[in-house]
């Protein structure tokens, strides 16, 4: 399947989740920039994927990532991230939001689960009181040590 079939847009992607639900499928929904694909964003998706029987992957805009993470972010386009992403055959569905947070995303969306980074603690992920009053399930994956986009552009700066 060419990668920029699973990039789709908000209406596309709430049409896909309806016949995925109607199917008795569970879908998974997590977000980020993943600017520099690597080992640790993998692990993470994969582990995500497993949650569930779909998993849809919300991705930071342009200019969203250059409001969270400096002018000179980020290193691959829009684009280009999410067909890296969409090219994982475990991922079945890559979407785009520019706001601060996936909130708004989240509440069209209404994943049956939401996963973020353990990073995060769930009482502070956004959008978990939304997919938790719907009745789904909120949790964290452990992140692999030593993997993230910022070091990886620290490394090459040196």
């Amino acid at each position: 399947m060419p990668t920029h079939t699973k990039i789709v847009n908000q209406e596309q992607l709430l049409n896909v989740i309806k016949e995925w639900k109607n199917a008795g499928h569970k879908v998974v929904f997590t977000n980020g920039c993943f600017d520099i694909l690597h080992l640790g964003h993998v692990d993470y998706l994969e582990k995500a994927a497993e949650k569930g029987d779909k998993l849809i992957i919300a991705v930071n805009t342009d200019l969203s990532v250059k409001k969270l993470k400096g002018e000179n972010r980020p290193v691959n386009n829009e684009i280009a991230r999410a067909r890296l992403l969409a090219a994982l055959e475990f991922v079945d569905a890559v979407t785009f939001f520019s706001d601060d947070t996936p909130y708004n995303l989240i509440k069209a969306l209404q994943p049956d689960i939401l996963v973020k980074g353990s990073d995060y603690n769930i009482s502070n992920i956004v959008g978990a009181d939304i997919v938790m009053q719907n009745g789904g399930k909120v949790e964290t994956i452990d992140l692999v040590e030593g993997y993230s986009t910022t070091q990886i552009i620290n490394q090459i700066k040196k």
